[in-house]
């Protein structure tokens, strides 16, 4: 299984997390390829070497360009990428230095949901890609919708409707997807102290709204009286971590450093991510999946798979439905996912938007699988894949992919189950 470590000691923050993954082997020119797709005018992405409190990391930074084709350099007013104030005539803050802003048009615009939702839509994510980068925004939207006492549909995203928070969240769900970790583990996250500065006051670090995305997640206040973990990193971190603690077992094969804005005298001010395997004894693995289900007896029975395509698209692991009968005698049908718990929110949102259920319920599970892998194995009427299923270096299954058989079936004229047992004979010998 591959793992995923976020070691936040100092925090963490959407630039950090893309620094440190471009840092552990994410290709810069795929990314840049991925971001390009945004449209977003004049805007461009690059990484450099850094050093903080001596230790070498990668800093992200995004610049554009205005009209006269001067260029301006992003960079964050707090600890790493916290949001400007909203009155953007105020003096920066006074514990970092000054820097150039981008051009209001391209970078301070203040974008809607559907607004950033339409971007995201012209990325180049996957389709499950696109489903979570806009869970992530529509939790930022939520928060402050809670903060301020408004409705969600009115909020503009303030503290990360703006270019450079755009592209840390798109720029995150594709590295992501790149890394491909089944697990992924999240330190307890340095917060800082101190006060942070907005437009509607001085408020103690964290701030309303990274307090409100971090959840349950466990969090302290170290030596740094700086705010260290901004609403993108709070985001990052609770999306993704399935959990939260000291490093698994695991072995070590990519190390990746993101550098934050300011070099601390004391701590290195970076964010560490460890990939690699968990550490194994061949023996089958075991993980944590979320379980969510509920009854409908009122749906049109066309739409449920719609349902079940747009769950699978956004990162279901399983999706079956039971018959089952109801109150009043009503048949009905049950709607099982079985996800990640990262992406549970991701899943209930679309069970809500595309369902008549009016309520979930959802438990978290132990579940053990079998290795696998898959091998190609030649057969008289062409290659076809088999998934190969083993426990303790036991290989105890072994089936031909059914798509591969379909095709060579309609390529010879001949039955599927002919052309398995063909392929099952090739496998065996």
């Amino acid at each position: 299984m591959k793992v995923l470590y976020f070691d936040c000691f100092s925090g963490i923050s959407g630039d950090m997390t893309l620094g440190a993954l471009i840092d552990a082997g994410l290709p810069l020119d795929e990314l840049k390829r991925a971001l390009g797709s945004l449209a977003l005018p004049g805007v461009h992405v690059h990484a450099d070497r850094v050093l903080r409190t001596g230790v070498s990391a990668t800093k992200f930074t995004v610049h554009a360009h205005d009209h006269g084709d001067h260029e301006h350099t992003h960079e964050h007013h707090h600890a790493h990428n916290h949001a400007r104030p909203h009155n953007h005539d105020q003096p920066p803050r006074h514990d970092q230095p000054h820097h150039h802003e981008l051009p209001q048009a391209d970078a301070h615009a203040h974008r809607s949901l559907p607004e950033i939702f339409a971007l995201i839509e012209r990325s180049a994510l996957s389709a499950s890609g696109r489903e979570r980068a806009k869970a992530m925004f529509e939790r930022l939207a939520t928060a402050e919708a809670a903060i301020h006492q408004m409705p969600v549909e009115r909020v503009h995203l303030h503290e990360v409707g703006e270019i450079d928070s755009i592209i840390d969240v798109v720029g995150t769900v594709f590295a992501m997807e790149w890394v491909g970790a089944e697990r992924v583990v999240c330190s307890p996250l340095n917060v800082g102290g101190g006060m942070v500065k907005s437009a509607h006051g001085v408020f103690p670090v964290p701030a309303p709204a990274t307090v409100r995305l971090l959840g349950q997640a466990p969090i302290y206040a170290g030596e740094v009286q700086k705010e260290l973990v901004t609403p993108t990193g709070a985001l990052i971190a609770t999306t993704y971590a399935q959990e939260f603690g000291p490093v698994p077992p695991m072995t070590v094969e990519r190390v990746g450093y993101g550098a934050g804005h300011r070099d601390d005298p004391s701590t290195p001010n970076v964010l560490r991510v460890l990939i690699g395997r968990a550490a194994s004894h061949g023996s089958a693995h075991g993980d944590r999946v979320t379980v969510v289900e509920c009854e409908i007896d009122d749906m049109n029975p066309q739409i449920f798979g719609v349902v079940m395509e747009r769950l699978y698209a956004a990162g279901a692991l399983e999706v079956f439905y039971v018959p089952v009968q109801m109150k009043k005698n009503r048949p009905g049908t049950l709607l099982t996912v079985v996800c990640r718990p990262a992406d549970r929110p991701a899943l209930a949102d679309i069970v809500f938007r595309e369902t008549t259920t009016i309520g979930l319920r959802y438990y978290d599970v132990d579940r053990e699988c079998l290795d696998r892998k898959i091998v190609e194995v030649q057969t008289p009427l062409g290659p076809v894949r088999f998934k190969v299923a083993s426990r303790e270096g036991r290989i105890t299954n072994a089936v031909p992919e059914f798509e591969d058989c379909a095709k060579l079936a309609t390529a010879h004229n001949m039955s599927v189950k002919d052309v398995q047992a063909i392929a099952i004979r090739a496998y065996q010998s």
